[in-house]
């Protein structure tokens, strides 16, 4: 893989060596023929001309092209960000449930003070990543012997979806709700599988827990409104679902498989950058425009030394050729991206 890498690399630097000797080679013999042919410093200087021309007509293109990309990325992006936006309300609506269950009477006694008490501070996080070593408190947890009925892990995944850092060791006595989740939260929910739990315990061994997770104990008017949560999410899914353990179950799946993975594509798309190939061409853009158009024209208005006009036609034939080499593998790049 190193070594594929390294080829990939080296692969793609090898158009701007190229077009690096090239420019130095272009700029050596145009000096030496100034310095021995006479009437070639006539020829050159009256090219600039041209080479304006060619630079600006360049130049006006990949212009006209990076408008239009830069548009089209803003409408893009505005809907993304009201994908997002929807979404990230769905979330809040998950999170509400998710408050709801924990707060109820379906645990066994004692779990709640078992956990927030005796292990304040210890996350369903920590207990996944104790081979690290980081937390005393979850090698402590896994050791012992627990007397509700292998729950208490239940109790802290949920417990973990009201975070909204992935550094955060309590749940605050009012859940916060955020405009914009943190990426980081949201990639140790996708890393843990945060959510799963439901459709494990609910679904896969509900006849294990039906006598530890007492579902029945949820009042009825939160019952109620966990549904209405529900089919605010997703009005389809939810449609002919009544709260019990498969609508527990299918929630589960629902949060895992679709909702969170939405949540941090559409996050991801939001933080991605200006696409290489943008930037590429921005860059060819700049070039063109200070070494092809106007240091010509500095050189036409205020008759400078003529290895100014030398590096210009050097560096725009450099750039040609550079974009010749080099366009096919940064299209390739971006497509395959």
């Amino acid at each position: 893989m190193r070594n594929r890498s390294f080829t990939k690399d080296l692969y793609a630097f090898i158009p701007i060596v190229l077009s690096g000797l090239l420019c130095i080679a272009l700029v050596f013999l145009l000096w030496q023929k100034v310095l021995f042919v006479e009437e070639f410093k006539q020829t050159i200087s009256s090219l600039s001309s041209l080479f304006i021309g060619i630079s600006g007509v360049l130049a006006t293109l990949i212009m006209i092209y990076l408008a239009s990309s830069a548009i089209g990325l803003k409408s893009k992006r505005l809907n993304v960000i009201d994908g997002l936006s929807k979404i990230t309300q769905k979330m809040h609506y998950f999170r509400n449930i998710i408050e709801i269950l924990l707060n109820s009477k379906m645990w066994l006694p004692g779990l709640k003070d078992y956990i927030d008490d005796e292990y304040d501070g210890l996350t369903f996080f920590d207990v996944k990543e104790f081979y690290k070593g980081k937390s005393k408190l979850a090698i402590e947890f896994l050791q012992e012997n627990h007397h509700y009925g292998d729950t208490e892990n239940l109790y802290l995944e949920l417990k973990s979806l009201l975070f909204t850092k992935a550094k955060d060791k309590r749940v605050p006595k009012n859940v916060i709700y955020p405009k914009i989740y943190n990426k980081d939260i949201i990639e140790k929910w996708l890393e843990h599988k945060s959510g799963s739990g439901l459709l494990y315990y609910f679904g896969y061994k509900f006849g294990i827990y039906k006598e530890t997770l007492d579902i029945n104990a949820v009042y009825e008017r939160h019952q109620d409104k966990i549904m209405s949560l529900a089919n605010s999410i997703d009005p389809e899914a939810f449609e002919d679902s009544s709260f019990n353990e498969v609508f527990l179950s299918k929630l589960g799946d629902y949060f895992t498989s679709d909702l969170l993975p939405k949540l941090f594509n559409l996050q991801d798309e939001i933080d991605n950058r200006l696409p290489s190939l943008l930037r590429y061409l921005y860059v060819i853009f700049m070039i063109l425009v200070v070494f092809g158009v106007l240091l010509p024209i500095l050189f036409l208005l205020f008759n400078l030394p003529i290895f100014t006009i030398i590096l210009s036609v050097s560096i725009v034939i450099s750039i040609i050729f550079f974009i010749a080499i080099s366009f096919y593998q940064f299209m390739s790049k971006e497509i395959n991206s």
